[in-house]
């Protein structure tokens, strides 16, 4: 912004505390404590025939409205304005002798600026062009605003109305999310979308008799995922904690306890890289179920993805960028190294560190030292499989050293029962038959602390009373993450998880 703009924004700053100062003056407050609502825009609009005013229905019921003013067109005694509320906007016509001339020419004709909150009370007509407009016959400032707002132009080119949008900077719009949403209030259709997608999965597991927990956020040993934690320091008893990284631990936990089912919608923190599909604060929602597996959850997460499909968007086909992603149960399984051996035409199955190594190196796929074979599998498979899958697949069948939580496989020598669900090329839900044998659960621990020591920085930790918990005994159990962020990304096409976050991570100013 250059001294000749920052000079015009103080000025109209300026002139809009000047009014400010004016109103006190005059004993007008232009910060009232309360207006009474009795509707609004969306209301309004679809109740037309009730609250229209007409030969037929002289006196109809008055409704009061409050919300914003974002456009004027002053016609000496009388105004046109669009009030802006929480459900859309409406078009409200002032006529200095139905609101008295002080409240017309000094309030509304000075004093109001763009942005302004109002509250209007009045009657519903229909101009000559045949626009639905309220007919304000009492009129009152709610809110003086202090700063112009970036309001967006609307102009007419070939008959199309085109919007140009004043506030397009997508960084500013993120850091000043507040305006974003007034300024272009399509975007709460995204955050109304996401509320919806998890009242969904809520109403589901609790329905099917779950019980929605809390679980500490605070931790003095963090783990249930490989992850680098946020530390932090406890003053009172002089200790470090942990944000969590996940929940999963404390649910078992409480599967231990007795509790058939638990789920939580949680905030993890993990202090990592940000890219489009990762912010260092995230929400996953985490589901243990006793006496299920991991095929069981696979048929349970399809019929979770198709309900929530179903309710945002009344189809079970979704468009996600160029691609329609049909979440249809049932879903594509398949075992994870049969994957990587279609994609590449290499076996994995029981490979050691060298030789994955070795196969990581020829394929062109980056590793270093403090790599296990869990870790290169894994950048195999996210370098040639993951971002092929687009319609939803479940990858199942993990190595062991990729799962140091899962159960071993019934079946399978050196696989766990695993499954990741894939979507678009990223990964949405992860579960597996957890691991209940606390011998084995500790040695899996105590290696997970050994490629710690080699510098894997996001190896878990021996938990000690996790493990004194499943020595009281956990019943088979089946448990599920699923990313609520990347989740709503997919439903409601956004190609950023800062676009469905209200106010996600930024670099400072």
């Amino acid at each position: 912004m250059n001294e000749q703009q920052e000079l015009s924004l103080n000025e109209q700053q300026a002139i809009r505390r000047e009014k400010l100062q004016q109103l006190i003056d005059m004993g007008i407050n232009p910060y009232p404590c309360e207006f009474d609502v009795n509707s609004n825009s969306a209301l309004v609009k679809e109740n037309e025939e009730s609250l229209l005013k007409t030969d037929d229905n002289p006196e109809p019921d008055r409704v009061s409205l409050a919300g914003r003013v974002m456009t004027r067109r002053i016609m000496g005694k009388a105004a046109f304005f669009n009030l802006q509320d929480s459900t859309g906007t409406i078009q409200i016509y002032i006529r200095r002798d139905d609101v008295s001339v002080e409240t017309y020419n000094t309030v509304f004709k000075k004093m109001v600026d763009i942005g302004d909150i109002v509250g209007i009370k009045g009657f519903l007509f229909k101009t000559r062009t045949g626009e639905l407009t309220v007919h304000a016959e009492h009129f009152e400032l709610l809110t003086k605003t202090l700063r112009p707002m970036p309001v967006a132009k609307e102009v007419e080119e070939d008959g199309v109305k085109k919007v140009y949008d004043a506030f397009a900077d997508k960084e500013q719009r993120y850091r000043q999310r507040y305006i974003d949403l007034v300024v272009n209030p399509h975007i709460k259709d995204v955050f109304v979308k996401r509320s919806q997608m998890v009242q969904t999965m809520r109403n589901l597991m609790t329905e099917k008799g779950y019980l929605e927990v809390e679980t500490p956020i605070l931790q003095p040993i963090y783990g249930g995922a490989s992850a680098k934690p946020f530390v932090t320091h406890h003053n009172a008893l002089d200790m470090d904690l942990y944000l969590r990284v996940a929940n999963e631990l404390y649910l078992k936990r409480l599967i231990v306890g007795g509790f058939d089912g638990v789920f939580e919608f949680a905030k993890d923190f993990r202090n990592e890289g940000m890219s489009r599909f990762h912010n260092p604060e995230f929400t996953q929602v985490e589901l243990y179920v006793a006496y299920k597996d991991y095929n069981w959850m696979m048929d349970f997460v399809e019929e979770m993805l198709e309900s929530v499909s179903l309710k945002l968007h009344g189809k079970t086909k979704v468009t996600v960028g160029k691609n329609e992603i049909d979440f249809k149960r049932p879903f594509k399984r398949i075992p994870m190294l049969d994957a990587i051996k279609e994609e590449t035409g290499k076996d994995l199955f029981g490979k050691d560190g060298a030789d994955l190594r070795a196969i990581a190196q020829e394929l062109g796929v980056h590793t270093d030292d403090s790599m296990g074979a869990g870790k290169i599998i894994d950048e195999i498979f996210g370098e040639f499989v993951e971002p092929k899958l687009i319609q939803p697949t479940f990858i199942t069948d993990y190595p062991i050293e990729m799962s140091p939580l899962a159960k071993k496989h019934r079946s399978k020598e050196g696989l766990v029962e695993r499954f990741e669900l894939i979507c678009n090329g990223k990964e949405i839900c992860n579960a597996f038959t957890e691991l209940n044998d606390p011998v084995d659960q500790r040695n899996r621990l105590e290696e997970q602390a050994r490629l710690r020591a080699d510098g894997d920085e996001e190896a878990m930790t021996v938990d000690e009373d996790f493990l004194r918990a499943i020595e009281f005994g956990m019943p088979p159990t089946v448990g599920l993450g699923i990313g609520i962020d990347r989740l709503a990304m997919i439903m409601t096409n956004q190609d950023s998880i800062r676009d469905v976050l209200f106010f996600p991570h930024m670099r400072p100013e």
